[in-house]
């Protein structure tokens, strides 16, 4: 079995150059190279199961997958893609932590604040540069602001959001979250697609009212 932080530096090769990096982890997770922390973070993340109704693929590994695949064919798009990528395999490391049935249904509030905190502690173990941590961890940290924002909900932010990361950033990976989903069909694609726009546009719209 490879070193950690050998084969932290390995998946990190496969985020930046796969079309489809799924392929390469989940070879990783069959062979159990992913079973030693904090590896196991990741790997935790085939134990945990979502709300069908909104994940129909299935627990929060399948849905990570498909969400860095979608990401691969954005990254050329992103300011920094090694943060882009990790910030998007990592997007919900907290629902291992977070998931529960709440009358009947499997929920995982906070997961993206939760998260914030388990990103960290997972890349401090292979590196040191702290400017690359923070993106990634608030990347995790804000990825749910798309659903918030759109939806008037009591936990957007968009205020702190912009002074912690970059609205294309987490836009980008939003929109890999969203799609990010088994099946989906055309015109739920283009409901995500336009969420996303929705998003950039309101919180655009805020930040040009609040500096007014």
């Amino acid at each position: 079995m490879k070193d950690r932080k050998e084969l932290f530096k390995e998946i990190e090769k496969h985020l930046l150059n796969d079309s489809k990096p799924s392929e390469y982890l989940n070879k990783k997770l069959n062979s159990g190279e992913l079973d030693e922390y904090p590896l196991t973070m990741l790997s935790e993340l085939r134990n945990t199961e979502q709300n069908k109704e909104h994940h129909p693929e299935g627990n929060v590994w399948n849905h990570t997958m498909l969400v860095i695949d979608n990401a691969a064919k954005n990254r050329d798009k992103s300011s920094d893609k090694c943060a882009f990528m990790w910030g998007s395999l990592l997007h919900d490391i907290g629902k291992a932590k977070t998931t529960k049935i709440r009358k009947g249904k499997i929920t995982s509030y906070d997961h993206d604040k939760v998260g914030e905190n388990m990103a960290r502690e997972f890349l401090e173990f292979f590196i040191e540069d702290e400017d690359f941590i923070y993106k990634v961890i608030k990347l995790v940290r804000w990825h749910m602001q798309t659903l918030f924002v759109v939806k008037n909900m009591s936990f957007a932010d968009s205020k702190t959001m912009l002074k912690e990361t970059s609205l294309n950033e987490i836009a980008l990976l939003s929109l890999s979250d969203r799609l990010g989903r088994k099946p989906l069909s055309s015109g739920k694609i283009q409901e995500e697609k336009e969420n996303v726009k929705k998003f950039v546009q309101k919180v655009k719209a805020l930040d040009k009212y609040n500096k007014i």
